[in-house]
């Protein structure tokens, strides 16, 4: 399927820029920059290509989350160990998280309901499914992952402008505001998928 195939090069592309920025030169890095890009914009592609074609599953959209799940801890966790500027509480908040809604999601899928369809009340879907909701988060975590590195390139051409510390700022705060939006949008996921867990039987 062509949305797999998708998906699955969004995370040979994942390990191809963690291999290789910071390892070379500035123009690797800034190839590593437009390769982020890259990564969340096939994020979309997928998704559109897989209505296009009436190619919709339940495992493509099990697959697509987890490739997400992939992409945003290898990044946290990445920029974590190279970004003195990034607390490591950051990626444990985003991998604790993770964890607990994508549990909880598995439950629910061995009912038949996929993540899109667990939400039942009209503010847990605006939160977790609604084109803004995912759309704004995507925009969030793009900016951020594409901001930090950014910010370590111009770091080291540019040590003593400023602006760079300004822009070096700029891009750790919306790594803050990208991890709160996870946090608050993995809320309605476990209150709506509550009632799939059942305690075992006597």
């Amino acid at each position: 399927m062509a949305a797999n195939a998708i998906t699955l090069f969004r995370l040979f592309l994942t390990f191809i820029v963690i291999g290789l920025f910071k390892r070379s030169n500035a123009y690797i890095d800034i190839a590593c920059i437009v390769t982020i890009l890259i990564i969340f914009i096939l994020d979309s592609v997928d998704g559109i290509v897989a209505r296009k074609q009436n190619q919709t599953s339940t495992f493509g959209a099990v697959f697509d989350i987890a490739a997400d799940r992939i992409v945003e801890n290898v990044f946290w966790i990445y920029f974590a160990v190279i970004d003195d500027r990034i607390s490591f509480w950051l990626p444990i908040a985003v991998v604790t998280r993770g964890f607990l809604t994508d549990g909880v999601r598995s439950i629910a899928l061995t009912e038949g309901k996929t993540a899109f369809e667990m939400s039942s009340a009209a503010w847990s879907r605006a939160l977790t499914s609604s084109r803004f909701s995912r759309g704004l988060y995507g925009l969030t975590k793009m900016l951020t992952f594409i901001f930090l590195p950014a910010t370590l390139v111009l770091i080291d051409i540019y040590p003593d402008v400023p602006i760079v510390a300004t822009f070096s700022s700029v891009s750790v705060s919306i790594a803050y505001v990208a991890v709160a939006m996870c946090i608050i949008r993995g809320i309605p996921v476990l209150v709506d998928g509550w009632r799939y867990i059942k305690p075992e039987p006597e």
